[in-house]
């Protein structure tokens, strides 16, 4: 009998939310998704994720070059033509320079801005290591780019997971708009659907503000805390 294995395959977005982590707590292989098109609208998280001000939630942007509307994340290149480092560190630091954990976080977020590359999707995946670091989540992955793997929408993600040796896929609840599990019994693999409830925490500026990026949660209460909240989502 075949062990059971948990993928969860996902695109790799910028500072994503406590909801992209906890999925991997769950699961045994990340699939980083990178061989989809690029989305730069008001759909996409793929460059740009939230953080709380004093006057509601506020976008923070990795400024991108311009490029076909087909071009794939991985062949996404970072803009060298504004300081979009300087600008997002100077904005973090503005809104969370009173939060309780500023001094602890704040150094790891400045390393980040700190490390040279040129393409979005090295700089992207940087951001989720040093929240995996700070969460202190460890799992495996593999780029969707290295697998071979072909098809379009659900017939992608059903060959990612043959080809992973998958027995259960790991979905957002976002996804059942478009996902067919039907197609996934039929090859052999199990859906589940993730359990994530928005934990509620203590917040700079008054009324408390969901699915805003990771280092909101980190700032306001701490390493040691935000793994205990983390890993005390439902």
């Amino acid at each position: 009998m075949n062990r059971k294995k948990t993928v969860v395959i996902h695109q790799p977005d910028f500072m994503p939310y406590l909801g992209f982590f906890h999925r991997f707590l769950f699961s045994d292989l990340w699939v980083v998704l990178d061989n989809v098109q690029f989305v730069a609208s008001s759909r996409s998280w793929h460059n740009r994720d939230k953080l709380k001000t004093k006057d509601g939630a506020k976008w923070f942007t990795v400024s991108v070059e311009k490029c076909p509307r087909e071009t794939m994340i991985k062949d996404v290149r970072l803009s060298a033509d504004v300081d979009w480092r300087g600008d997002n560190l100077n904005l973090i630091e503005f809104n969370y320079r009173k939060a309780p954990f500023f001094d602890e976080i704040f150094p790891y977020v400045k390393s980040l801005y700190g490390f040279k590359c040129s393409r979005l999707v090295d700089f992207n995946l940087k951001s989720i290591e040093m929240l995996m670091g700070l969460f202190g989540i460890k799992i495996d992955s593999a780029f969707a780019s290295a697998l071979g793997a072909a098809g379009k929408k659900n017939g992608l993600l059903i060959d990612i997971l043959k080809k992973t040796g998958a027995t259960d896929y790991l979905s957002g609840a976002g996804a059942r708009d478009y996902l067919e599990p039907a197609l996934f019994e039929a090859a052999g693999i199990n859906v589940v659907w993730q359990e994530f409830s928005h934990p509620v925490y203590p917040q700079l500026y008054g009324e408390f503000i969901p699915y805003l990026s990771s280092i909101d949660l980190l700032f306001n209460c701490g390493i040691e805390k935000s793994r205990v909240i983390l890993r005390s989502i439902a």
